[in-house]
Formats: structure tokens, sequence, C-alpha cells
């Protein structure tokens, strides 16, 4: 019930920041158009915790400034590494085991690997990522334990603590 309260308020909040118009006749469409939403959320069974993800809030606000700085370091090897009269670099496929239990936490976690210039996350198998890097100094697992261990954190503190 409490996923369902959370849903309710967070769209009812999203339409009034967004639209702007609160007269009588749309404030009767916000109302319907919010009931069908819930409706058909809890007719599919969508309403839960992966659903209304707002026990995730702060570790997001904590996690985005940290990896906007990775992505900044990354981006300025990379554009080191392009601008040099001859390609020093070393591509490397590396398998990165990960500490991440819910899919969103792994799926973070890959696409924070992708986001970050000079790495890509080609596969994710089970608790194991298959990473390709521009060097293979920079690919070396233990390079990625703090992005795990955070992303896991943001993307699901609850299960961290288990």
């Amino acid at each position: 019930m409490a996923y369902f309260i959370a849903l309710l308020l967070a769209i009812a909040a999203f339409w009034v920041s967004n639209s702007g118009h609160y007269k009588p006749l749309m404030l009767a469409f916000a109302a319907a158009s919010i009931a069908l939403t819930l409706f058909l959320s809890a007719r599919l069974k969508i309403i839960d915790r992966e659903g209304a993800p707002y026990v995730r809030l702060f570790g997001w606000l904590a996690y985005y400034p940290w990896l906007g700085w990775e992505v900044i370091k990354s981006n300025w090897v990379v554009i080191k590494a392009c601008l040099r009269a001859d390609l020093d670099i070393s591509p490397a496929l590396v398998k990165i085991r990960t500490t991440c239990k819910t899919d969103l936490a792994k799926v973070t976690f890959a696409n924070s690997i992708t986001m970050t210039p000079g790495t890509v996350t080609v596969e994710i198998d089970g608790d194991k990522l298959l990473v390709h890097g521009l060097y293979e100094a920079g690919t070396a697992p233990e390079g990625f334990e703090e992005m795990d261990r955070r992303s896991a954190r943001a993307a699901d503190p609850v299960e961290v603590r288990k």
C-alpha cells in the first residue's frame, strides 16, 4: 500500500509541476488519468519496490556526481590518447565479477562502465561482466571495485545491507 500511495503522490506531483493548468476540467482530467494509470499499474502488478524506487533517491543523488567526475577523468585520458601522434592503446577484454545482487544494480554498474569513456560492457552473465577497455592496465578488475560498490549502494541500498 505504501508503494501505491508513493506512486500516486509522485504522479500527481509530476503532473502538477509540468501542467500549469489548474482549472476544474483540467484537474478532473488529471485525476482520471492518474486513476487510470494506478489502476493499470495495479492490474499489471508493477506497483512494487522496483516500480516505486523512491528509497533509492538519496543513493542516486550521491552516485551521479561521483560518476560524473569519473566520466570527466576518463574523458581526459581518452582525449590525451587521441591527440598523441603514436596511438599507444592496448585494448583488452576482461571479466569482472560484481557484488551487485539485483538486476537493476547490475545494469547500473554495466551502464556506468559503458558511460565511462574508454570502456564498454559487452555482456552480463550472472555476476560476471565482460568489459572491453582501451588500456589493459585500466581494465584490471580491481579498478572497478569502487564503481561496483557505489552502484550497488545506489541502485538497491536495502540489498547491500543484507
